[in-house]
């Protein structure tokens, strides 16, 4: 009996743990946010509970956890007198602290967004003022050395927006062999062969760019999790486009709104995400908007369809996220400080208020760690 008592204890502990992350805030300081704030997050009950912030890190705006799960970094998303930065943390999974390691300049003003491998090897920024992305190797220890490559983007589009490059996001594919940069200055999305041995890893793919409908202004893309289809949200524009995905290259298959046909105002599509198991897929409007368009996505051909929307209860719904296991959404609402967690209907793909919030100064970007 002993025996089966302890073995039952194991095994509910093993659950409790399995359904608890950490959920790492990236903010805005200007307002009095201290930077980086660490919850714990609950996917059973939806229930958040602060555990640690950082004590003065300016602008990390966007987060990245290595693969490791030892290692968090953040953009410093400055520039002009105080230059773009990178920093690097380590991050204590028992206790759920950060610790600064180092911190390096981006070579680029407004860093936004940064992705790293999944040997924790590289780590990719995206320089939204200065229209550039640089690349950065990881020592052992977390910490980050100078860039050891910078590209600078060239070109224009139509709109006020576009006077100049933007680049506002890298993203790796699943193979970690191509890395796309979505410039809305540029409306193009370009395409980079990447080489994880090479000192300067990064060279331009074989089709180098695709581009968008001039105005549109790709902001985010995101692969689906069969590796087939890749979706682009513009944020000029507020639409979404799907593609097909093979080796590399990116081939448009249809382009949707985010909006209702009757919608008469400015666009300002920020996020796009997909469930886990791939079903549906999520894009925020911020602006008159504050909402989320729900889509399901055709597992065969790829191709979306609208399910509705769900009022974000905020301003600026900038950045969200989906649990693992499905269970939850969770929109950062930058302009009204607040981060609101949804139930999510697994068949249906819509959003039901749970009535849970977490109240933090301009929220830009979630993540988890299990």
């Amino acid at each position: 009996m002993r025996t089966f008592l302890l073995a039952a204890s194991v095994f509910l502990s093993f659950c409790c743990s399995a359904q608890n992350y950490y959920l790492l805030i990236g903010t805005y300081t200007q307002k009095g946010s201290k930077g980086i704030y660490v919850y714990r997050f609950n996917t059973t009950t939806g229930k958040a509970e602060w555990v640690s912030n950082t004590d003065s890190s300016l602008n990390p705006s966007f987060l990245a956890i290595a693969p490791d799960r030892k290692h968090v970094y953040a953009v410093n998303e400055t520039g002009g007198k105080n230059p773009g930065m990178v920093s690097s943390y380590d991050f204590d999974k028992t206790t759920g602290k950060l610790s600064f390691i180092n911190q390096q300049p981006t070579g680029g003003d407004a860093p936004c967004h940064l992705a790293i491998t999944k040997d924790n090897k590289w780590i990719t920024v995206a320089n939204y003022t200065g229209g550039s992305l640089s690349a950065f190797a990881v020592n052992k220890d977390g910490s980050l050395n100078p860039y050891s490559q910078l590209i600078q983007h060239e070109g224009s589009s139509v709109t006020s927006r576009q006077e100049k490059p933007h680049v506002h996001q890298t993203v790796f594919s699943a193979a970690q062999n191509y890395l796309f940069a979505p410039d809305l200055g540029t409306d193009k999305i370009a395409i980079y062969k990447f080489n994880s041995a090479s000192a300067k890893p990064l060279s331009p793919a074989a089709v180098p760019h695709v581009k968008t409908n001039p105005g549109n202004g790709p902001r985010h893309i995101t692969f689906h999790p069969n590796g087939k289809f890749a979706y682009v949200i513009e944020e000029l524009s507020g639409t979404v486009n799907a593609y097909k995905y093979n080796n590399g290259t990116l081939t448009t298959l249809q382009t949707v709104a985010t909006h209702p046909s009757d919608f008469k105002g400015k666009p300002g599509s920020a996020e796009v995400e997909l469930s886990p198991d791939g079903k549906f897929l999520y894009a925020s409007n911020r602006g008159q908007e504050n909402n989320l368009a729900i889509f399901s996505v055709n597992a065969s051909t790829g191709k979306l369809q609208l399910k509705g929307y769900q009022s974000t209860m905020g301003k600026a719904p900038r950045h969200f996220i989906i649990d693992p296991s499905g269970n939850y959404l969770l929109a950062a609402n930058q302009d009204s400080d607040n981060i609101v967690i949804f139930k999510r209907n697994k068949q249906t793909g819509l959003l039901q208020e749970t009535g849970e919030q977490i109240n933090v100064s301009m929220p830009v970007c979630l993540q988890l760690l299990k």
